[in-house]
């Protein structure tokens, strides 16, 4: 556990207010932290607490320390929503062995909507006042435009390593493994990066848009959500882009729907996420059957699960149990993860890790970190996208669907 949480006490008093009319306005413009979806959500600004963690231990550590600061908080908070009291964002690695950082953030101030009900929480040391002024919301500046290029594997790389995948697949080491491939563009140091994020939630309003640490991105595919002793998890694997007409999307969705490859792939991923579920919670129901979930640049096979948790399981405990799923790294997992580090040849960092946020009751949303970026201090913006590989992939069409992947980031940029 990290000395931060050790004997640390802090007080956070949230209150309702008047609607506010734009949450990204009050977002730092060069470190933004914000989870929105639909509009509403969370903008945290300033920070009063950073904790930091690595190695494998790295989510069921955050657990840990975030149960021993919220045991010792005074919260008040009559306001009662998603959102609301003691917060920390976090942002975690994918890998063990990552150089980057896991982390949890407690800005010291958060604005928040939910249902259409606005507020404030000021979250401060217990004894150091917490009565700090609002700012006033800043206008969004204008966008940023680069273009993507590809960084660590050029297209002809990708595909020799979706071959070597398959061939490793169809030997026997692997059922499913995901091979992801980076792009990278420059971006002005100064650049104001709520504007990627006003565009991201603009274009994909259903999903979560989220900015922690420097890592930005709307990921459609929820890891938990977790609210009252319940939680839900939504499972995405098995894609296909979007037809040029009415007709073409509809055989293009029909066709994902039938889909032997696309089918088994699927069923890999919400295997991997049941299984890892089950020691948390009391319940756990899941349809027989995905459904097609349309997004604006492509199909998703996708099934949602509920669950019903044990009286000790927060939402960080139920991301350690389920990160990684087989949708971002295959099945089995060891052998999937060790087949990952073999072939691709650059660190995922917070690609296709957790991100989300928790209160002091263990309640939160957490999402996979998908159609994401990472933007360093001096303007390097580096995307990133996977595809499941499975025995029968073809590595010209998985290539396709990675490029469908970056297209909500290249968009956001162009």
């Amino acid at each position: 556990m990290p000395s931060a949480a050790t004997g640390l006490a802090l007080r956070a008093v949230t209150e309702r207010v008047a609607d506010h009319d734009e949450l990204l306005a009050h977002a730092d413009a060069r470190h933004p932290l914000v989870a929105l979806r639909r509009g509403d959500g969370i903008v945290g600004i300033g920070e009063v607490v950073r904790l930091t963690f690595s190695g494998p231990d790295r989510v069921r550590d955050a657990a840990v320390a975030w149960r021993t600061i919220a045991s010792a908080a005074d919260v008040v908070d009559p306001v009662h929503r998603p959102g609301t009291g003691l917060v920390a964002m976090g942002a975690f690695a994918f890998a063990d062995g990552s150089s980057a950082p896991s982390v949890l953030v407690v800005p010291s101030m958060i604005v928040g909507r939910h249902d259409g009900v606005s507020w404030v929480t000021r979250i401060a040391e217990q004894g150091a006042g917490g009565d700090a002024e609002l700012p006033d919301p800043l206008s969004i500046g204008e966008r940023p435009r680069a273009t993507l290029a590809a960084a660590s594997l050029s297209r002809e790389a990708f595909t020799a390593v979706v071959g070597r995948a398959v061939e490793a697949i169809r030997a026997g080491r692997v059922e499913k493994v995901v091979i992801a491939r980076d792009a990278t563009a420059s971006i002005p140091a100064d650049a104001d990066r709520r504007a990627l994020l006003h565009e991201l939630s603009d274009r994909y309003p259903d999903c979560l848009t989220f900015a922690v640490d420097g890592h930005i991105g709307a990921s459609p595919e929820t890891l938990v959500s977790v609210h009252g002793g319940e939680a839900s998890a939504r499972v995405l694997a098995g894609s296909t882009a979007r037809g040029a007409s009415t007709a073409d999307d509809a055989a293009a969705a029909a066709q994902l729907a039938t889909s032997a490859k696309d089918l088994d792939e699927h069923a890999f991923a919400v295997h991997s996420v049941l299984d890892a579920l089950r020691p948390h919670v009391r319940a756990v129901t899941a349809s027989e059957l995905p459904f097609t979930l349309k997004l604006p640049n492509l199909w998703h096979l996708a099934t949602d699960v509920e669950m019903q948790l044990g009286e000790s399981s927060s939402a960080l405990d139920l991301v350690a149990a389920l990160h990684p799923t087989a949708a971002v790294a295959g099945s089995p997992t060891d052998a999937a993860l060790a087949l990952i580090a073999e072939l691709e040849p650059f660190d995922r960092g917070r690609y296709a890790g957790p991100v989300g946020w928790i209160d002091q009751d263990g309640d939160g949303e957490w999402v996979i970190a998908l159609r994401c970026a990472r933007i360093d201090d001096d303007g390097l913006l580096t995307a990133y996208a996977g595809a499941g590989i499975v025995a029968d992939s073809d590595p010209d069409s998985e290539l396709a669907e990675t490029r469908m992947k970056f297209r909500p980031i290249a968009d956001a940029l162009r």
